[in-house]
C-alpha cells in the first residue's frame, strides 16, 4: 500500500511512502474501537468523589428518646439520612473506573481507525512539519496549503517540537500528539489525520511489533 507525501507548501512529492497493509489495510472492527475508547474514557475519571456515612458525620450516635411511649415517631439516631445534617444513604466512595481491555484488542482498534481513515481519504502524510518560529500564523499557512482549514485535525508528529506545539495550541480543532503516544480516541476524534512521514514510520513499526 502506497500513499502520497506532501510538503508544507502543499506540493505533492514524486516519491510515495509504502505502508504495511497489516496495519493500514485491515478490515475495521467497530467493536474493538468501542471497547478501547470506552476504557480510555473511563480511565480519565478521577473517582475521588466521597460522601459521609453515619459513622463519619458530626454528631452523636445515641438514641435521642426511647422507642415507645413518647407519642413521637421512633428514631435510632439523629444523623440518619432522612434528617437535616444526616449522613448519606448509599453515597459515593472513592473507587477506580478502570475497564480492562486486552492488548490485542487495543492494537486492533488503532489499526481499524487508521485503515478506515485511509479508506475514507481522510489521511494525509506530510514530509516534515518543522516551523521556523512558534507563530500561529505560520502553522495556519501550512493548514491552508494542505486544504485543511476549518477541519478538525489530529497531527501525528515524530517527536515533541516546541515551535509546532506552541504554534498550534491556540488553533481550534487542531491537536498535536506524538505518533507513538496517540491513543485510540486521539485517532478517532478528528476529521482528518495528518501524519509526519517519520512519525508514521515509527507508528507502523510500533503496531507491527505489538501485533
Amino acid at each position: 500500500m502506497k500513499l502520497n507525501v506532501y510538503q508544507k507548501n502543499g506540493k505533492k512529492l514524486t516519491k510515495q511512502i509504502a505502508l504495511e497493509s497489516k496495519v493500514f489495510g485491515v478490515d475495521p472492527n467497530e467493536h474493538s474501537i468501542y471497547l478501547t475508547v470506552n476504557s480510555e474514557m473511563a480511565a480519565l475519571r478521577q473517582g475521588t468523589h466521597s460522601s459521609k456515612t453515619k459513622g463519619e458525620v458530626r454528631g452523636t450516635g445515641a438514641k435521642p428518646w426511647r422507642q415507645k411511649g413518647t407519642g413521637r415517631s421512633r428514631i435510632g439516631y439523629l444523623r440518619n439520612p432522612s434528617r437535616v445534617h444526616g449522613s448519606k444513604a448509599f453515597g459515593p466512595k472513592p473507587h477506580k473506573y478502570e475497564k480492562k481491555v486486552n492488548r490485542k484488542v487495543k492494537i486492533l482498534a488503532r489499526k481499524s481507525i487508521l485503515s478506515q481513515k485511509i479508506a475514507d481519504n481522510n489521511f494525509m502524510i506530510i514530509d516534515e512539519l518543522a516551523l521556523e518560529s512558534p507563530k500561529t500564523k505560520e502553522f495556519i499557512q501550512v493548514l491552508n496549503a494542505l486544504n485543511l482549514e476549518g477541519k478538525k485535525v489530529t497531527v501525528l508528529v515524530a517527536s515533541y517540537n516546541d515551535n509546532v506545539f506552541l504554534a498550534a495550541r491556540n488553533i481550534q480543532d487542531v491537536y498535536i500528539v506524538e505518533a507513538t503516544s496517540a491513543s485510540t480516541y486521539d485517532l478517532l476524534d478528528c476529521e482528518v489525520l495528518l501524519a509526519e512521514k517519520l512519525g508514521l514510520t515509527l507508528l507502523n513499526e510500533q503496531l507491527m511489533v505489538k501485533s
